[in-house]
């Protein structure tokens, strides 16, 4: 049965007062666990994650080991303590070992006018990364964006990834509702959607994306991220094969005729759409481990709970009781959804302004962190930072007063820091600010 149209406007959330949630939380403020390490191996620092962009700095790191182990000797002289590098791209194909799909060999950013820079080397590019990182002491980490398949780049560069190459991989792709109708994302040339998502709830999408990472889990890497591990947004996804899954989540069919989802399953469409995305992260926690157990399994999220369910993401602890604080769109099938139990670490995009660092509300990054240890509820710990490239007062760099000040606002309220991108580290030559937060950060604790 054909089902289908919904606006990404159908349903209006309402901004409800903050209801008081409650969670446990057995973590100690300057201890965490990390590893691939034994039961022994307790650490008294909270660590300090640095993310590096496939793209944004593959003109610097592709096809150069000596880029690579500078830049790495920076960030670990700066006080960063984790790296994670980002080995799969938007569109799809990957920087490590696999047989599932094809290699990187291209990839455009802005560096110098945005165009493609080629990769020419033939040495395995996560192994060098771990290889420079070990060596100095630093802990290196895998990240892969996860329900992406392809990328249609902008000022007619061309189209690259799985999708573009293998016309028979197009229903694993997701059908959007575009304007009112429903569009296989291969065939929508809006910029929205130059990134191609696939559809999670494609069986066929998921073994593909299980393998990968069951493939990404047999290097000695400290961990492994998953990025866009979500749906693309509230416009999808609208496929058949969704449809059908809904309709068996709901135990009966939908009334069709309006050609919509009824307003009546709003919040089981909500908890339907966060179930396939939980389910994903228990059997992807589970691939993980089951080829490399001492590895750490996390997640990437955007820390904007409140909206972030537009993504079909419930990245909070199973045991906070969103129903409760926001009654308009979650419910209780919603709260059992939170995969925070399921996961080693979360990584927490504070992306906040930068004259928004301290505060006690979303869109400050202390406000951020501040809240995701409400909803975490100690099943796992996080580590909350910004994007110092994008968003309002960082685009133009001249901020290390910020970014020294960033560590304070996220370290004092989260488990660890977090900061995105290297590129922009790098470009705006923020070592020595990162270095002079973390030894405040230090001074600090220290004289607790």
């Amino acid at each position: 049965m054909k089902i289908s149209n919904i606006l990404k406007n159908t349903f209006i959330v309402l901004a409800l007062g903050l209801a008081s949630v409650s969670c446990s939380d057995d973590f100690t403020d300057n201890e965490w666990w990390w590893g691939p390490v034994d039961d022994d191996s307790e650490l008294t620092e909270k660590p300090r994650y640095m993310w590096i962009d496939a793209a944004a700095n593959f003109q610097r790191f592709a096809n150069s080991k000596e880029n690579i182990a500078e830049d790495l000797q920076k960030a670990y002289d700066a006080g960063i303590t984790d790296v994670v590098v980002d080995v799969r791209p938007t569109e799809g194909d990957v920087l490590f070992k696999t047989s599932a799909v094809d290699q990187v060999t291209k990839l455009a950013n802005w560096e110098g006018g945005y165009h493609f820079h080629e990769r020419t080397a033939t040495w395995d590019y996560l192994q060098a990364f771990i290889d420079a990182g070990h060596e100095i002491g630093l802990r290196v980490h895998a990240a892969m964006n996860t329900f992406t398949g392809a990328h249609s780049y902008a000022y007619d560069l061309g189209d690259m990834g799985l999708g573009f190459r293998d016309d028979s991989k197009k229903d694993w792709f997701t059908v959007i509702n575009y304007n009112g109708n429903l569009v296989n994302v291969m065939d929508c040339t809006d910029d929205s959607y130059r990134t191609k998502f696939f559809n999670p709830a494609n069986d066929d999408v998921q073994q593909f994306l299980l393998t990968l990472i069951g493939d990404l889990a047999k290097y000695n890497v400290d961990g492994i991220f998953l990025d866009r591990c979500r749906y693309n947004d509230w416009a999808s996804d609208f496929s058949d094969v969704t449809i059908k899954k809904f309709e068996d989540y709901l135990g009966s069919s939908i009334n069709c005729d309006t050609k919509s989802i009824p307003e009546t399953y709003k919040k089981q469409w909500i908890a339907f759409r966060a179930k396939t995305i939980h389910d994903f992260i228990e059997k992807a926690a589970e691939t993980v481990h089951s080829v490399n157990h001492p590895i750490q399994f996390g997640v990437y999220v955007g820390a904007w709970y409140s909206t972030y369910y537009e993504c079909g993401v419930n990245w909070a602890s199973p045991k906070y009781n969103a129903a409760n604080q926001y009654p308009a769109w979650a419910s209780i099938e919603w709260n059992r959804y939170g995969y925070a139990d399921h996961i080693d670490y979360l990584l927490l995009g504070a992306y906040a302004g930068a004259d928004k660092l301290y505060g006690s509300t979303e869109w400050t990054c202390q406000g951020f962190c501040q809240l995701a240890k409400e909803k975490l509820c100690g099943d796992v710990r996080f580590s909350g930072g910004p994007d110092v490239g994008n968003g309002t007062g960082w685009t133009e760099g001249k901020r290390p007063d910020a970014v020294t000040n960033s560590i304070d606002a996220c370290m004092s309220s989260a488990d660890g820091y977090f900061i995105f991108d290297m590129v922009h580290v790098r470009m705006y030559e923020y070592w020595n600010a990162i270095k002079t937060g973390v030894d405040k950060y230090k001074s600090t604790i220290e004289q607790k």
